[in-house]
């Protein structure tokens, strides 16, 4: 009997599970929350990003960071659309646009789910999620987690509010 009851427990977990994955993968559309000019603050100096609409199978986008009006960190984006869903690519180039990663490398995350103005990806080697998130029409919020102990835990990396 209590065979029976713990392989009804691990097929119900299983079929939870599987209930949990995505059933479709995403879409650019997914990440039209990115879109617009943006502003917020960041190490104590401005932060401003920018990222167009969907067009084809991408989006692009940018953040710069500033500290005593002179430029830390630039990065550039680009959203490509994959039969899996989107993948975010980032490079990071510091000042004198000296690029950070080899240059055929850039950091790349995977699509794993969106819902209503939120997005998460993994980064390919799975150490890093980064949460998209539109908090009201005029927020945005970038999350990065990490897994402690077998859980993730987000914290806000970048708060925007859009410029108008």
């Amino acid at each position: 009997m209590l065979l029976v009851f713990f392989a009804s427990f691990l097929l119900g977990g299983l079929s939870t599970q599987a209930q949990t994955a995505p059933t479709k993968p995403g879409t650019l559309a997914d990440m039209a929350l990115l879109e617009g000019h943006w502003q917020g603050r960041f190490n104590d100096g401005p932060i401003e990003a920018s990222w167009t609409a969907p067009a084809g199978d991408n989006i692009v986008g940018y953040i710069r960071m500033m500290k005593d009006n002179k430029v830390t960190l630039y990065e550039l984006f680009a959203f490509e659309q994959t039969e899996r869903g989107p993948v975010a690519l980032v490079k990071h180039f510091k000042p004198g646009l000296i690029g950070v990663e080899e240059k055929d490398k850039s950091d790349r995350y995977g699509f794993i789910s969106a819902e209503k103005d939120r997005a998460l990806f993994e980064k390919e080697d799975g150490s890093i999620r980064i949460i998209y998130e539109k908090r009201g029409p005029d927020q945005l919020v970038i999350r990065r987690g990490e897994s402690k102990n077998g859980t993730w835990a987000f914290s806000d990396l970048f708060v925007f509010n859009r410029v108008r």
